[in-house]
C-alpha cells in the first residue's frame, strides 16, 4: 500500500512552549465546528495509567476535517517546577500523520474499560480520521506561523550547567515548521485532487506544476514506460514520437549505467565503451521491452530546452538491470552529472545539450509493477538533493501511482460495462420471447387456479359435508360396512381437500399475494392447539405426542400471524408423525431467545439420508427410499412451511440421520405492527 511519509515536527522545546502550542491547537479546533475532538492529558486522572503515559503531555485534535496530535515526553526525573521561572524540557512531536494519530488514539482508547463510553468514543473518532482539509491546513500553517513570528528569541535556562546555560532559540523550529508545513500542505493538496478526480493528465500536470514551483526546480517530467497499462492516447498532446525516446534514454535509462552498466563493462572489456548497432535484433528487443517516453513537463522558462521534442542519441547501452532496481524503490540522485558521468563523453555531452546538471529520479509503481518515473532537473548549477526534497519527491510519486492506478481501475471498469452493456443487450433480446412467454404460461396458471379451485372445493364440500351427515346418522339404519365405505369417502374428500389447499396457498406466496395477519398472541396456545389437534392422529398410529415448553410465561406474548405460526406445526408435526413408526415418539419444543421464537420438532423415525436434505423444501418432492409407495402425499407440505417461515422473515433447518430421526428447527423473529405481504 503506498502511503506519504509522516511529515512530523520533533524538537526539544521548554514546557511553556509546549504549553503554549497546545492552546494554539485549542484555538484552531474551536474553528473546525462540531463533531471535534479535543483531548489533554486530563482525560486520564481518573484512572490508572502506566508509567510510560504519566510521563506524556499532549494534545490531541480529531475530526473528519481536520486532526492533529501534540505529544510531548519528559525525560526520566524531569520535572516541571513553576513559580519559580525555571522550567523543565520536554521532548515534543507535532504531527498530522493519519496512521499516527490513528494508533495514538488506538493506544489511548485501550486504556480505559472495553464497556466504558470513553472506549466506545475513542474507537468512533479513529475511525472517522481522514486527510486534513486543504483550507483548515493553511489556516492552521497561519496561525503557527503567527504565533512563531511574534516570539522573541528568547534565552531559556534548562538545568544549571558548569558552563553556562543551555541556550533555546525559537529560528530554528520556527523554520521546521515552515517547511515541514508547507510540505505538508502540497501533499494534502495532491492528495486532495486525486480522491475528488479521476482525469488522470488534469492531475499530472497539476501536481508536477504545483512540485515544481515548491521546490524551485528548473525542470520536472513524468516518464511511462511504453508496456504500461493506461492508454497512451490520452497524453497525445504532450508525448513525444517513438523515435524521440533516446532524449528519455539519456536522462532516465542510462542513469543506471555508472552504477550497474559501467563497471561490469569495464570488468569484463577493458577500459574500451561497447558499440551496440541500433539495428542489433537483441538491442531492438530490448527497446520494445523498456522503451517509453515522457508524457508531461513542467519547466521554470521557455529558456530550458524541451525534452519533449529531441532527436534520439545513441550514447548508451539497454539494459533491464537498472529496471529491477527502480521496481525495488531504488531512487536516483545525482548531484552533478559533471562528476558522475566525467568518463562517459557521449552520454556528459547529452546530458549537457539537454541542459542537465543535476538529476533526481523516483519510480511510480503501484502492485509491484514499474509504470514509470518522476525525475527532477537543476538545469545551471549542481544541486545537493537534501533528504526533505527527496522524501517529497518520494511522497508524490507515491500519489501518482494511486491516481495512475485509479485510472486503470476506471479504464478497466469502462470497457467491463462496455462489454456487459452490450452483453445485456444480447441476452436481453434472447430472453424477450421467453418473458412474453413466461408471462403468459404465470396468467394461464393463475386463471387455471381460479377455475378449479372453485370447481373443486364445491364438490368437496358437499362430498365431505354429506358424508359427515350419513355417518351422524343411527347405527340401525346403516350397516357398518355402509359407514366404512362413507367413513372412507369423508377421510379422502378431507385429504384432497388439504392438498388443493396446499397448492392454492403455494401459488398464492409464489405470486405475492399472501398477506400476514399481524396481531399479538400466546406462543404457547399455539403450540398447544397445534398438538391438540393431532392428538387423536398420534394416538391412533400409537406414537407418543410431547409439548416441552421451556419459555418463561413473561415472554409468552408475541407479535406475528398466529394462524400462519400454527399452520408451520401443524405441517411439521404432521410430516413428522407420518414418518415415525409405532411406539416412536415426536416431541415440539418452544423457547424463546432475543426477539425470536425458536420451534422445535424432534422425532424418532426413518430419518433422511444426507444426499436428499437439499431437495426436502423443494416442491412435490418425496423420499426416495423403500417406504416411498407407503407414505401417501404430493410433497408440498414441507415446500409450503419454508414458504411461510420466510414469508415471516425467519429460517428453517434440519439435522437427521437415517433410521434414528431427524430434528426440524424454525426460527421466527417478531413482526411489526402491521401488514406485511
Amino acid at each position: 500500500m503506498l502511503s506519504s511519509p509522516d511529515l512530523s515536527f520533533s524538537r526539544t522545546l521548554p514546557i511553556v512552549v509546549f504549553n503554549q502550542l497546545g492552546e494554539l491547537l485549542e484555538q484552531m479546533a474551536q474553528t473546525v465546528g462540531s463533531a471535534v475532538l479535543i483531548l489533554t492529558e486530563a482525560v486520564l486522572a481518573r484512572i490508572y495509567i502506566p508509567v510510560e503515559w504519566q510521563r506524556q503531555k499532549f494534545t490531541l485534535v480529531v475530526s473528519e476535517q481536520f486532526s492533529v496530535l501534540l505529544v510531548g515526553t519528559f525525560e526520566q526525573g524531569s520535572r516541571e517546577t513553576e513559580g519559580q521561572g525555571i522550567y523543565s524540557e520536554i521532548n515534543a512531536q507535532l504531527t498530522f500523520n493519519l496512521e499516527a494519530i490513528a494508533s495514538f488514539v488506538y493506544e489511548l482508547r485501550d486504556l480505559f474499560e472495553c464497556d466504558s463510553y470513553t472506549h466506545q468514543n475513542l474507537e468512533h473518532y479513529r475511525q472517522i480520521i481522514r486527510p486534513n482539509d486543504a483550507t483548515l491546513q493553511s489556516q492552521f500553517t497561519l496561525l503557527l506561523l503567527e504565533y512563531l513570528l511574534t516570539q522573541p528569541n528568547q534565552e531559556i535556562i534548562a538545568s544549571p550547567s558548569p558552563v553556562g546555560p543551555a541556550v533555546y532559540i525559537c529560528q530554528p523550529v520556527e523554520d521546521a515548521l515552515k517547511k515541514q508545513i508547507s510540505q505538508e500542505r502540497l501533499l494534502n493538496q495532491v492528495t486532495t485532487q486525486i480522491r475528488k478526480s479521476l482525469d488522470l493528465p488534469v492531475i499530472m500536470a497539476t501536481a508536477i506544476t504545483q512540485v515544481r514551483e515548491f521546490l524551485e526546480l528548473d525542470r520536472l517530467v513524468i516518464y511511462k514506460f511504453e508496456g504500461s497499462q493506461v492508454n497512451s492516447k490520452q497524453y497525445q498532446s504532450d508525448s513525444i514520437t517513438l523515435n524521440e525516446t533516446a532524449l528519455t534514454t539519456g536522462m532516465e535509462l542510462s542513469v543506471c549505467k555508472p552504477a550497474e552498466i559501467y563497471f561490469s563493462i569495464h570488468e569484463n572489456q577493458g577500459e574500451h565503451s561497447p558499440s551496440v548497432s541500433v539495428n542489433n535484433q537483441t538491442l531492438l528487443q530490448d527497446y520494445q521491452q523498456y522503451g517509453g517516453y515522457i508524457v508531461y513537463e513542467a519547466r521554470a522558462t521557455d529558456a530550458i530546452t524541451s525534452v519533449l521534442n529531441y532527436t534520439e542519441k545513441n550514447c548508451f547501452v539497454r539494459t533491464s538491470q537498472c529496471w529491477e532496481k527502480y521496481q525495488q524503490g531504488f531512487t536516483l540522485a545525482v548531484d552533478d552529472v559533471e562528476k558522475t558521468y566525467a568518463l562517459e563523453e557521449c552520454l556528459l555531452n547529452f546530458l549537457r545539450e539537454c541542459q542537465v546538471r543535476a538529476k533526481f529520479a523516483a519510480p511510480i509503481m503501484f502492485e509491484d509493477k514499474l509504470w514509470g518515473l518522476l525525475i527532477a532537473h537543476q538545469c545551471d548549477e549542481p544541486h545537493q538533493w537534501n533528504d526533505s526534497e527527496k522524501t517529497l519527491l518520494v511522497a508524490i510519486a507515491e500519489q501518482l501511482a494511486i491516481a495512475i492506478h485509479q485510472a486503470e481501475l476506471m479504464q478497466t471498469l469502462t470497457q467491463e460495462k462496455q462489454n456487459l452493456e452490450q452483453r445485456v443487450i444480447e441476452r436481453t433480446m434472447a430472453l424477450h420471447d421467453a418473458l412474453l412467454a413466461a408471462e403468459a404460461a404465470s396468467r394461464i396458471r393463475s386463471e387455471f387456479l381460479a377455475t378449479i379451485s372453485h370447481e373443486l372445493l364445491t364438490p368437496l364440500t358437499y362430498v365431505i359435508g354429506m358424508s359427515s351427515t350419513l355417518l351422524r346418522w343411527p347405527l340401525g339404519e346403516l350397516s357398518q360396512r355402509q359407514r366404512g365405505y362413507l367413513q372412507t369417502i369423508h377421510d379422502s374428500g378431507e385429504h384432497l381437500l388439504g392438498m388443493i389447499n396446499d397448492i392454492l396457498d403455494l401459488s398464492q406466496i409464489e405470486a405475492g399475494k399472501t398477506a400476514l395477519n399481524i396481531s399479538e398472541f400466546s406462543l404457547v396456545n399455539v403450540a398447544e392447539n397445534a398438538v391438540k389437534s393431532l392428538q387423536k392422529k398420534a394416538t391412533s398410529e400409537q406414537i407418543n405426542l410431547i409439548l416441552d415448553l421451556q419459555i418463561d410465561p413473561r415472554r409468552d406474548r408475541f407479535i406475528g400471524d398466529a394462524k400462519r405460526v400454527e399452520q408451520i406445526l401443524w405441517n411439521l408435526l404432521t410430516n413428522a408423525i407420518k414418518f415415525t413408526p409405532e411406539s416412536g415418539s415426536v416431541t415440539l419444543r418452544l423457547w424463546v431467545e432475543d426477539n425470536t421464537a425458536i420451534f422445535q420438532v424432534e422425532d424418532t423415525g426413518i430419518g433422511i439420508p444426507e444426499e436428499q436434505l437439499p431437495l426436502l423444501f423443494e416442491k412435490f418432492q418425496q423420499l426416495d427410499t423403500p417406504y416411498r409407495r407407503r407414505y401417501e402425499g404430493t410433497g408440498l407440505g414441507l415446500a409450503l412451511t419454508k414458504q411461510l417461515v420466510e414469508l415471516h422473515r425467519g429460517r428453517i433447518e434440519v439435522e437427521s440421520t437415517v433410521s434414528i430421526g431427524s430434528i426440524f428447527t424454525v426460527w421466527i423473529p417478531t413482526q411489526t405492527m402491521r401488514v406485511v405481504s
